[in-house]
């Protein structure tokens, strides 16, 4: 699980986690409800008045009227073997060891479990074997954004390598945190099912619930993070983008490389830096790329905290087993290299194979490949919306960082657990 890359206005950008103009109330909680559901709360938050000294009281104010996490209406259309560019001749393998992988978790649930049995049953499968599992195994549904366009925007992210020690240093100053133990996530999907897809980040003023710190005030102090530290940097800005890939690796003083990965987050909503740059002029739009930022940090020192501290949102750490062969992502299972994407689960179902069709980065050469969607982002946002995983170190990160492509996708679904369309 992880944040994604800043994409600049040319091209669709990440929805916001919380709309502008939303009141103080209301950003104490970083989302917004349906009306009908704000109006079925009134009990409950009418209850949290007048109880007498609640250890934990809600707000006493109805939120905004606007939903951006309601499920997403799946925009799917039923689509032919024969739409999907080069399905027959893309080499399957690679996709297949993927599938696997996600089976180890989604092998319990009912609409998969026939089709993990019979894939564990083929053994040394050849490409056109595969291909024939697949095509009957599953359907392919087209997917479109709300307004009926089928194109969307294909960002990469990768997994990258810092130097780094377990205790500070002059050289290495800048801290990776575990969550706090002050980070509270509230969890109301037992009273209202509505809401079992939305977790609230905060922590207690008093018997308040009040939103958690900042990044500004993170990095100056606030919050129970002493004694959380795990792990020291040398460069901000290199830290910065390791909370937008979500995953990495530490490379200490003898040689050691130590994974960390993706624990929790304060809540925040993500705001694009690359994005904020151009807006003030100092990067052009075809310039506000990963590599085109981390320049800019160079040459402007002295801007550079001000400017991280326009993306509010904050990634706590924790630290993998060595035997990982990759970062896990949202379901669970290893990433596979080149062929995990991070997508909207509101609309596309985890695990689920997804074929995509875009072109490598910078260029007009097609990718066509079938992917899994194992990954979620906090600004991945939409239907036709993908982040490319292109696996660990440095030629990786500069083919997520220029990664802005334009692409297509179809769902695979397991027969029998097809979408309902109206």
């Amino acid at each position: 699980m992880k944040p994604a890359m800043p994409v600049p206005p040319s091209q669709p950008s990440p929805t916001p986690l919380a709309g502008e103009g939303a009141n103080e109330c209301w950003r104490a909680f970083n989302v917004k409800f349906p009306l009908r559901l704000a109006l079925a709360m009134l009990p409950f938050l009418a209850a949290c008045t007048v109880a007498p000294k609640p250890q934990i009281a809600l707000p006493t104010c109805i939120p905004a009227i606007v939903p951006p996490v309601a499920p997403v209406a799946a925009p799917f259309s039923v689509s032919k073997w024969e739409m999907l560019p080069d399905w027959h001749a893309v080499n399957l393998k690679p996709s297949w060891d993927a599938f696997m992988q996600g089976c180890h978790t989604l092998k319990n649930k009912r609409e998969w479990k026939d089709v993990c049995a019979r894939a564990n049953d083929l053994n040394k499968a050849d490409n056109d074997a595969l291909r024939v599992f697949f095509e009957e195994a599953f359907t392919p549904y087209q997917v479109f954004n709300p307004d009926g366009s089928d194109y969307g925007l294909i960002t990469g992210y990768y997994e990258p390598k810092l130097a780094g020690s377990r205790v500070k240093t002059a050289r290495f100053k800048y801290p990776l945190y575990a969550a706090p133990d002050d980070l509270l996530t509230i969890d109301l999907s037992e009273v209202y099912p509505q809401l079992k897809d939305l977790r609230l980040r905060g922590r207690l003023d008093g018997h308040r619930i009040v939103p958690y710190f900042n990044r500004a005030e993170i990095d100056e102090g606030r919050g129970a993070l002493r004694g959380r530290e795990l792990f020291w940097v040398e460069n901000a800005v290199e830290l910065f983008f390791l909370q937008i890939q979500g995953s990495g690796r530490i490379e200490l003083a003898d040689g050691q490389l130590v994974k960390v990965g993706y624990a929790d987050q304060n809540g925040r909503p993500y705001i694009s830096i690359g994005k904020k740059l151009i807006e003030m002029g100092e990067l052009k739009a075809e310039q506000a790329s990963m590599q085109g930022i981390k320049h800019w940090a160079e040459q402007h020192p002295a801007k550079l905290a001000a400017l991280l501290e326009q993306n509010p949102s904050y990634v706590f750490f924790r630290e993998l087993p060595d035997g990982l062969s990759a970062p896990l992502g949202a379901l669970g299972v290893p990433l596979t290299d080149q062929y995990s994407i991070a997508i909207d689960p509101r609309t596309i179902p985890l695990g689920s194979p997804v074929f995509l069709s875009t072109t490598f980065p910078n260029t007009t050469e097609p990718l066509n490949r079938l992917m899994l969607a194992q990954d979620t982002g906090g600004a991945i946002r939409g239907a036709v919306r993908a982040d490319f995983f292109w696996g660990f170190g440095d030629q990786a990160g500069t083919q997520a960082g220029r990664m802005k492509q334009r692409g297509q996708m179809w769902v695979l679904f397991p027969k029998g657990a097809e979408p309902a369309l109206n």
